[in-house]
């Protein structure tokens, strides 16, 4: 069982940053983040082999370019880092683990979830 902690979610402006952490109670080959937004199904939006010298990556095609996906495999930590943020960026953000089909977020099965860090962006 791997437990997942996220932090760094907030509320801003469109054009605004933000960078989310998720730090890992334990080892998995693969870590990603999610996000759900009111009345929508939750998807993913970027995924990271976490045992590859390369951290080979995923990104969902309405992220790519503003968003960023790394580790900290010393610290067992997943981030997010969120540029150009936009109003649609809103949702609550989830870190995942472990599971199926890493490298596609639209594809991956996450074995674990964290309890979501809420963003929200205004315009």
């Amino acid at each position: 069982q791997v437990q997942l902690v996220e932090s760094g979610g907030g509320s801003v402006q469109a054009g605004e940053s933000l960078r989310l952490s998720c730090v890992a109670s334990g080892n998995t080959f693969c870590m990603g983040w999610f996000r759900q937004a009111p009345g929508k199904e939750r998807e993913g939006v970027a995924t990271i082999y976490t045992f590859s010298s390369t951290g080979n990556r995923g990104y969902a095609d309405s992220v790519k370019g503003r968003f960023t996906i790394s580790k900290d495999s010393a610290k067992k930590t997943l981030y997010l880092q969120m540029n150009s943020l936009k109003p649609e960026d809103s949702a609550m953000y989830y870190c995942a683990a472990g599971g199926v089909s890493c490298g596609v977020p639209q594809a991956y099965h996450p074995s674990y979830w964290g309890q979501g860090t809420q963003v929200t962006v205004s315009s």
